[in-house]
């Protein structure tokens, strides 16, 4: 069984560390402590890391070697009960290869909670170390204006939810985005206003349904997964333990999402981690909305047929067009629980077992 963290409650400590990209530069900077504020308004006490405002690194908050000691100083520490990454980024595969996955299987299990490059602790911690994250927002993003991404978030973190509904509006990536007018030098200038609006939710959800017999689905098993841009790296390493994984923990939900990968990428990716054997028997697929692909056309492939035309062979339902990822707002999933997915023509549930 995937250990689950113990709930946190007003009073616990979480810890903000930068395994990938930190909060040194703006909007990142500006986000921080307003995120900081909520969540202590919230009850919580922050601990902060020194990675969280270094900007020393390339592609990375620092080097990471230091990214890694703090995140396994964080994860062991007694006085941390949380942790939420301070970002995303690109290179936090070079801070895993700095954490011992093994030592810390024998650490009091706690949350960790960011989405992104963070796949790459989230998902060697359900299949090595065996236990449970949240692919969810980053500290920063709690910055905004909190809605239901925020509050589920933290009911996830506080064991007060089992049943998540899906998000029925989305921002549309391929939309222009309205620049602000206030800039010095060139360089935009956030106010405090900008970085605390709600989302601009200007499209409707729809999903799209494969290996059904109509736009109705019910799976039920282990959610496994992450970014797709992260995870085709993964395979074949010393952190790629899936097949083993997979001997005690055979009901598998796949749960994929692409940040910068085109169609062509997305199809690559989900091939390699097929021909890998990950995906064999797999009991089915949720597939979140595409950030770079959305609506992209290359040579026929689009966002649709690069997932179903190597994945219909497994013979497995599939959910495509699902709130998880890049694409705002985020419906955040437990990475290693044992869940129930419901969808009926545009209505998503989630049912944590």
């Amino acid at each position: 069984m995937i250990r689950r963290p113990q709930s946190i409650k007003k009073g616990s400590t979480i810890g903000v560390t930068a395994p990938s990209y930190g909060a040194a530069t703006e909007p990142y900077s500006l986000r921080y402590p307003i995120a900081k504020t909520k969540i202590e308004d919230r009850g919580y006490r922050i601990l902060e890391g020194e990675t969280v405002f270094k900007g020393d690194g390339l592609g990375i908050s620092t080097d990471p070697v230091t990214t890694a000691r703090e995140l396994m100083k964080f994860y062991e520490s007694d006085e941390c009960d949380a942790i939420i990454s301070a970002g995303g980024g690109e290179l936090m595969n070079e801070t895993i290869t700095g954490v011992d996955f093994n030592r810390l299987k024998n650490c009091r299990p706690k949350w960790f909670m960011g989405y992104s490059d963070n796949t790459n602790f989230i998902f060697p911690m359900v299949t090595i170390a065996g236990v449970q994250g949240i692919y969810g927002p980053c500290f920063g993003g709690f910055a905004k204006e909190w809605e239901r991404t925020e509050f589920d978030s933290f009911a996830l973190l506080e064991g007060t939810k089992s049943v998540f509904e899906g998000i029925n509006k989305f921002v549309d990536p391929t939309l222009p985005m309205s620049m602000p007018e206030n800039k010095v030098g060139g360089v935009h200038v956030y106010t405090d206003k900008e970085l605390m609006a709600p989302y601009d939710l200007n499209a409707n959800r729809h999903l799209k349904y494969s290996g059904c017999e109509d736009e109705h689905v019910r799976m039920d098993g282990l959610l496994l997964g992450g970014c797709l841009d992260i995870l085709a790296n993964l395979v074949g390493t010393r952190f790629d333990r899936v097949k083993d994984f997979k001997r005690e923990n055979q009901r598998i939900i796949w749960v994929f999402e692409a940040c910068d990968l085109s169609p062509m990428s997305i199809r690559r990716s989900l091939w390699n981690l097929r021909e890998a054997g990950w995906l064999k028997d797999a009991a089915g697929f949720i597939i979140g909305r595409p950030y770079a692909s959305w609506k992209q056309n290359m040579l026929g492939v689009d966002q649709y047929n690069a997932v179903t035309d190597v994945l219909s062979g497994i013979g497995a339902p599939m959910l495509m067009d699902v709130e998880i990822g890049h694409v705002e707002p985020m419906l955040p999933v437990i990475i290693g629980a044992e869940a129930v997915i419901e969808a009926a023509e545009d209505t998503l549930l989630i049912s944590y077992t």
